[in-house]
């Protein structure tokens, strides 16, 4: 098998001693997160031996291999966050935690034997397109470069922390660190701590860290909306049956999709939103017993406009004596604490930044270039805004595909079930160009710039562009370039099958041919 992986690929002329001497495989994946992992095994379901996943950590997992705080779970339920041709019949919980969700990556990576084509510690800086020769090289900090025919982006937009800039952190002497670089060696207890930030992991580990600290001030920028979490148990008969029957498990997980599914209705159409957002401000009311408290956590948005949160536990944390919510912003960072703009000082040991990750791909892609057709630099190309073809693929970037790409983030369902639709597309990708003869395929550059124009337009009305807030879904300067704008069975759909007369085909000579 490594024989085969490490092979030098037949389309590759060695043109001299240099590239004779670099590494060639057909297909090179770029992450071993969910992403990669589901490219590697439909892969290797498809007879396709040919690839490397380049990983840039020394392990598989990707965002659960890095997110390791207290209270990590995830809020898609557990049959719907499983890949469907790599299922896990013993999920504990309907939504499962943190290491449950590592373990069950780790166990598919093992039953496929994934680390066999896994070169960790590969951190890809640069990419190029060899427009003569129609291969990508991939250069690395420390390693020797690699040239592959197809290139997978499935490094997923949440991996670069969001560190916000807060005058005189320079100073502090405490400890500061990111939810998703924990600190798990620094001990809590008897700690005063100060978190910024109330997003989706932050309201995870707010309560597990409260019942430990001495105090814990919660700094709120922005109110969340959270809803109940289902924290049910399967039964033994429920695990006996998903493990005996693959169409029970089916089943239960179409339930779930729809039920998913159904969220995108008052999405689309914000005044329905309005009656859910009357029960999720009873959910607040019933559980914080300040009324006033409960006033500053309700959200002044229009529910949805960010992300809705799941948690049974982190309004009642704030009922605690020693967890404060602090809505006043932050004016500076002293040696041993942090000032807000009505000049109180709150002593703290501690400072941990809740504040999620840097999601526009022109600014977490910073230190990492990619260059395609006539020298044009990807960042460049997205200057104006990410755009791509159902977040696959990107004009001027032959057999450079992308999973989770431009527009194609979810904020109702499973991003799963994203990431399986462009699987199967990209395969459908390669085997056009292999059919054909042809060397590389590039999407049409009319076809890109029409479908970014439906999916801008299909936002328009939604509630997270009309729903009163700003989110990470959207770029500073207010254009979502990253969630789908409709039904996710609309995006299966449309990508179960390519449509040749979209691509150009190109030939070892850069000429192209309509496919």
């Amino acid at each position: 098998m490594r024989a085969i992986l490490f092979s030098a690929y037949a389309g590759f002329p060695m043109l001299n001693a240099k590239q004779d001497a670099i590494q060639k495989t057909k297909i090179a994946i770029i992450g071993a997160g969910f992403g990669g992992l589901a490219m590697a095994i439909r892969l290797l379901q498809n007879q396709q031996q040919d690839f490397v996943i380049l990983e840039k950590s020394n392990d598989v997992g990707g965002t659960w291999r890095e997110n390791r705080y207290p209270g990590a779970a995830c809020d898609v339920q557990s049959h719907m966050y499983s890949l469907s041709f790599a299922p896990k019949t013993d999920w504990t919980k309907r939504y499962a935690e943190g290491p449950e969700i590592f373990n069950y990556i780790q166990d598919i990576t093992q039953k496929y034997k994934i680390k066999d084509y896994c070169k960790f510690n590969h951190d890809v800086t640069h990419v190029q397109y060899d427009e003569t020769r129609h291969v990508w090289t991939l250069d690395f900090n420390d390693q020797p470069s690699i040239e592959a025919q197809f290139v997978v982006f499935a490094s997923g937009p949440l991996h670069i922390p969001q560190i916000p800039p807060i005058k005189g952190i320079e100073k502090f002497k405490g400890k500061v660190f990111h939810s998703s670089k924990w600190e798990h060696d620094y001990d809590l207890n008897g700690k005063s701590v100060a978190s910024i930030g109330t997003g989706g992991s932050a309201i995870q580990y707010i309560p597990e860290i409260a019942k430990d600290v001495k105090q814990l001030y919660v700094f709120q920028r922005t109110a969340a909306w959270v809803i109940p979490r289902d924290e049910r148990k399967y039964s033994i008969l429920s695990k006996a049956l998903f493990k005996s029957s693959n169409i029970y498990r089916q089943i239960h997980r179409s339930r779930l999709y729809w039920s998913n599914e159904s969220r995108v209705v008052p999405i689309v159409q914000p005044q329905i939103m309005k009656y859910g957002q009357k029960l999720a401000e009873a959910f607040i009311r019933f559980q914080v017993k300040d009324k006033e408290l409960a006033k500053k956590l309700t959200p002044d948005f229009v529910m949805g406009c960010k992300r809705i949160l799941i948690s049974n536990k982190y309004f009642p944390t704030f009922n605690r004596k020693n967890v404060e919510l602090v809505t006043d912003s932050i004016q500076e960072i002293k040696e041993n604490s942090i000032v807000t703009k009505d000049g109180r000082e709150r002593p703290i040991d501690c400072l941990i930044y809740g504040t999620g990750f840097i999601t526009d791909p022109r600014i977490y892609l910073k230190h990492f270039t990619c260059i395609g057709r006539n020298q044009i630099e990807l960042k460049q190309a997205w200057k104006d805004g990410a755009e791509s073809y159902y977040g696959i693929m990107t004009k001027n970037f032959p057999n450079l595909f992308q999973l989770v790409g431009p527009n194609t983030v979810l904020g109702h369902n499973s991003i799963i079930f994203m990431i399986e639709s462009q699987v199967n597309y990209i395969l459908q990708l390669i085997q056009l160009v292999e059919e054909s003869g042809q060397k590389a395929i590039e999407i049409k550059p009319e076809i890109q710039d029409a479908f970014n124009e439906r999916v801008q337009k299909q936002l328009q009305g939604t509630v997270w562009q009309a729903g009163g807030c700003s989110s990470w879904y959207q770029s500073a300067d207010g254009r979502n370039f990253s969630l789908w704008p409709t039904y996710t069975w609309k995006y299966w759909l449309e990508t179960r099958k390519v449509k040749p007369k979209d691509y150009l085909l190109l030939n070892k000579s850069s000429q192209s041919y309509a496919a």
